[in-house]
């Protein structure tokens, strides 16, 4: 018998002080960027987007790696690939920590939609309260500490 495994995961990472320094007309770089570290850890995107002082990814997980590491190697890598291109003026580092929640496969097609459509989401509803939304949709304990 075969080894097996399904993991969809949204996680989302925002820039240090939440500052809206990632302009539109950079973000495509970034993301391709990104993109190519999840391939390399052989962990799928389905959708990649994000707005001024955050992004959101759609992705699996492929059981040879941790979450941490993965999200580890995509702050190093992308904050190195930020400032070496100069995609961003005024980006210093991504915040500390992240959020990363799991969904059943059959909760792909919406977050999808929800991600390609994060401009407009936005427009309703800022990241920090998107952020405790999440968390608590998902019944994650946590600390307003680390929302400062």
């Amino acid at each position: 018998m075969g080894s097996y495994h399904q993991s969809l995961y949204q996680i989302v990472f925002a820039t240090k002080y939440r500052e809206p320094l990632l302009t539109k007309e950079n973000r495509n770089y970034l993301f391709n960027y990104i993109s190519g570290i999840f391939l390399k850890r052989k962990c799928l995107i389905f959708e990649i987007n994000g707005v001024e002082d955050h992004l959101h990814i759609l992705s699996t997980l492929h059981p040879s790696i941790s979450l941490a590491d993965l999200i580890k190697e995509t702050k190093n890598g992308s904050n190195f690939f930020i400032k070496e291109n100069k995609l961003f003026n005024g980006f210093s580092n991504w915040q500390e920590g992240y959020g990363a929640f799991t969904y059943n496969q059959s909760a792909k097609n919406n977050l999808i939609k929800y991600i390609q459509n994060q401009e407009m989401h936005h427009k309703r509803e800022n990241s920090y309260n998107e952020l405790l939304r999440m968390l608590k949709e998902h019944q994650i304990d946590f600390d307003l500490k680390y929302f400062e």
